[in-house]
């Protein structure tokens, strides 16, 4: 007669209650998956002076893939379409610094002599207003200002060098993004197939499909990104009309150009606008100019960017917003920067998977999504 062993472990695992085998199922898994995601981050941070670039690189990419699908369509070869492309880009940056530099070489004298108007008014206030600081007193500040620049010099000195590295790192860092954007471009979807072999063969139509459709939402954010740089611009540009600031167009396009870089580009055009606001015309109206910049940038952070990215990108304006923040915490100006594009083609990367997930107008399109890397 055949006795049944004991099976105490099975009894034992079966007296577990069934959602805390359920939680601890997906906990191990989310662990490997915070593990995997860790040693990602690692080396991408790592790496950051190529992997940064080639991000870059992309979203140039994504923001020319229109141009030179159009140069394509006209039977332009591939290197000479993407040449076309990015020299187009380049020639509208020149255009935007060139029209600056033409606006501060024709207002400069006249701006000079507003600006020591400006600044003589302004050290009049410092004695005559609430703070009273008599020119004793600023004597005294900068004296002890000069003492600290003498004194302060081996540091000053580190300082400067380390910016004239980092100013290297940033043009050797935009080579590398354009001639990344130019092989993109020329040759984009011979690289993408070589990738894809990499992929097992019996996903490699669903990964095309689904990089397609993330390829499409990246095109659409950064067509979205121009939109809010364009209204950032204009915002400016009023405050500054309004306020009769100098070089008001000057303004719109130096804002136009920065507002790529999330929240930086908005601080450096406002300071430049505030400060030509208070040695032309006083604290009064730099203080309006700043409320003016405040307000362009909460527009852009809070309306602007989850709104029109959210939607361009088919993500909820909430995600948009907790994203910039997240991102701008963890990697300053580059995670503002590239937290959207990431999540906007890892989202829709992950619904192209799905062929039913892929809304039929969106489905027709799918084989197109080359176009601008042919």
């Amino acid at each position: 007669m055949r006795i049944p062993r004991p099976r105490t472990a099975k009894a034992s695992a079966s007296s577990l209650p069934q959602g805390l085998v359920t939680a601890s199922e997906w906990g191990w898994r989310f662990l490997v998956l915070a593990a995997v995601a860790a040693l990602l981050w690692w080396l991408l941070t790592y790496f950051s002076a190529v992997s940064v670039p080639l991000a870059v690189a992309m979203l140039l990419t994504a923001l020319l893939a229109p141009v030179n699908g159009k140069l394509r369509a006209w039977k332009l070869p591939r290197a000479l379409g993407a040449l076309t492309s990015l020299a187009a880009l380049a020639l509208v940056v020149v255009a935007v610094f060139a029209a600056i530099g033409t606006q501060v070489a024709k207002e400069w004298p006249e701006l000079w002599i507003q600006a020591g108007a400006g600044v003589g008014t302004f050290l009049n206030w410092l004695a005559t207003g609430p703070l009273q600081i008599d020119q004793t007193q600023l004597t005294g500040y900068l004296a002890q200002l000069t003492d600290w620049v003498n004194s302060s010099k081996a540091q000053l000195a580190a300082t400067a060098a380390r910016a004239g590295v980092g100013i290297g790192h940033f043009f050797a860092g935009l080579a590398i993004a354009l001639i990344a954007s130019f092989f993109f471009l020329a040759s984009g979807d011979r690289i993408w197939s070589a990738l894809l072999k990499l992929v097992p063969r019996r996903y490699q139509v669903a990964t095309d499909r689904a990089a397609g459709r993330g390829w499409g939402s990246l095109v659409a954010y950064m067509r979205a990104q121009v939109m809010v740089a364009l209204v950032d611009a204009v915002g400016i540009l009023v405050g500054a009309l309004a306020l009769q600031v100098p070089m008001a167009w000057a303004l719109f396009a130096l804002t136009f150009v920065t507002a790529f870089v999330p929240v930086v580009g908005a601080v450096l055009a406002g300071t430049v606008a505030c400060a030509l606001a208070l040695v032309t015309h006083g604290p009064v109206s730099a203080l309006i100019m700043l409320g003016v910049t405040v307000l362009v940038m909460e527009a852009e952070g809070h309306f602007l960017q989850p709104i029109l990215l959210g939607r361009a990108v088919s993500l909820h304006p909430l995600v948009v917003l907790l994203g910039l923040v997240v991102g701008a915490t963890l990697a300053g100006i580059a995670g503002a920067l590239l937290v959207i594009p990431v999540l906007a083609f890892s989202v829709a990367f992950i619904r192209g998977l799905n062929p039913d997930g892929v809304p039929e107008p969106l489905r027709a399109e799918l084989p197109k999504w080359k176009a601008g890397l042919s």
